[in-house]
């Protein structure tokens, strides 16, 4: 007698499932897979992965190619710019500010500015100088028009020996038409040093020059400082925010050519056929007129009638996200009621903290520049020896050397002669 058929059961099922498959699984489950082996591909298969394997590694050599040419060339144009400021550059050029933003928050979370301490050594020696990178020179008048000017009231209190006391950076004429001083910023951060810098308006004449990458274009006049035209060069600084890619929120104009657009309301330095400087609000302080050669615009004023504006501590109008809060390098320039220049260089300012150093130092109408290790600069320079080549030292040291503007500039600056 037979034995009755059994019907196989569901966990039976579940239970032969699981177990390990045989080779006509693996097989099966081969061809489900979008990659087969060499092996497993037919003569006509193998020939059209050998063309979609070349084409891609094609199209990757190239990519990586135009990559590395790219980054090369911004790490080898002209310029003294650092490697770590021309990367910077390069990401912002490729819309990758945002990175770059990014990785600088996260830096400056890492490793913030120090809290209290002392001044190192070389900064003590230097605000302690009595006298600055000039020797005094040798005809000096009987009666100078241009003294020196009082002390500065120092920030920190009490004053460290030499702080606040301006000395002679640059002479025109035997006349000190460039001076300045070193004080700390704020009475949190006492082992950093903020500079001063103030230029006679009466006896200095100011040039505005474009950088080769920013603005970028064709001017008349060149990016650096050429030899041949260096006599009586007393001091330059740096440019603001970048033009072209919207971060200044304004324009750029010389001799009759404009990159971006002047905006009426942007803190401007409008320069003049006389040589004379001014710095105001567009559309309000100052406008386009015949006389008008160049003008620099970077955001909004700082100081306006004296006082540091009531929304200084709006983050949004003075950097990305908070770094107008960042005690980082940053850079300003304002104009006294007398029509002198005063430039203010830190190496640990908040957007609030420059706008008071301005307004400190006499200015009753100030503006902000650059930020960063990169850009902030202010040099003086000494033509004792050479009068058509002269010295520049760095009013303090950041990234780029003092002879920056003697080499091709890769951004905008002003320099400051004699008349």
């Amino acid at each position: 007698m037979s034995s009755p058929t059994t019907e196989p059961r569901p966990d039976d099922e579940a239970a032969r499932s699981a177990g390990p498959p045989g080779p006509a699984a693996r097989r099966r489950r081969r061809r489900l897979l979008p990659w087969k082996h060499r092996r497993d591909l037919a003569p006509e298969q193998l020939r059209r992965r050998r063309l979609l394997t070349r084409g891609l590694t094609g199209v990757c050599v190239v990519c990586v190619g135009t990559l590395g040419w790219s980054v090369g060339q911004a790490l080898t144009y002209p310029g003294k710019d650092s490697t770590s400021a021309r990367l910077a550059e390069w990401a912002r050029d490729h819309e990758l500010g945002f990175v770059v933003d990014k990785l600088e928050d996260v830096q400056y979370a890492l490793d913030p500015p120090k809290v209290g301490g002392s001044l190192p050594a070389d900064a003590l020696a230097r605000m302690k100088a009595t006298q600055g990178a000039v020797p005094t020179p040798a005809h000096v008048p009987a009666h100078p028009l241009v003294p020196l000017r009082a002390p500065l009231r120092a920030p920190v209190s009490p004053a460290l020996p030499g702080e606040g006391v301006y000395r002679t950076l640059a002479t025109a004429h035997g006349e000190p038409i460039v001076q300045g001083t070193y004080v700390r910023p704020d009475g949190e951060h006492t082992s950093y040093e903020a500079a001063v810098a103030w230029i006679s308006g009466k006896y200095a004449r100011f040039q505005l020059h474009p950088g080769f990458r920013e603005p970028g274009g064709t001017f008349d006049v060149p990016p650096t400082i050429p030899e041949g035209q260096r006599t009586g060069l007393v001091a330059t600084w740096n440019g603001g925010f970048r033009i072209t890619d919207g971060g200044s929120r304004g324009g750029f104009y010389l001799d009759g050519r404009t990159a971006g657009e002047l905006r009426d309301g942007a803190a401007s330095e409008v320069f003049y056929r006389d040589g004379s400087l001014r710095i105001g609000v567009w559309g309000r302080d100052v406008r386009m007129t015949p006389d008008v050669v160049g003008v620099r615009q970077c955001l909004e004023l700082m100081v306006d009638g004296g006082h540091v504006v009531p929304d200084i501590g709006d983050t949004a109008k003075w950097g990305v996200s908070d770094q107008s809060k960042m005690y980082v390098p940053r850079s300003g320039v304002g104009v006294t009621a007398q029509g002198d220049i005063v430039v203010v260089v830190g190496q640990a300012l908040t957007a609030q903290t420059l706008a008071e150093l301005m307004q400190r130092a006499g200015a009753v109408r100030a503006m902000p520049l650059d930020m960063n290790r990169a850009w902030p600069s202010f040099m003086s320079y000494d033509g004792t020896h050479d009068p058509a080549n002269p010295t520049p030292t760095n009013i303090l040291d950041f990234e780029d050397p003092p002879d920056r503007y003697y080499t091709q500039a890769t951004r905008d600056f002003v320099a400051v002669y004699g008349r």
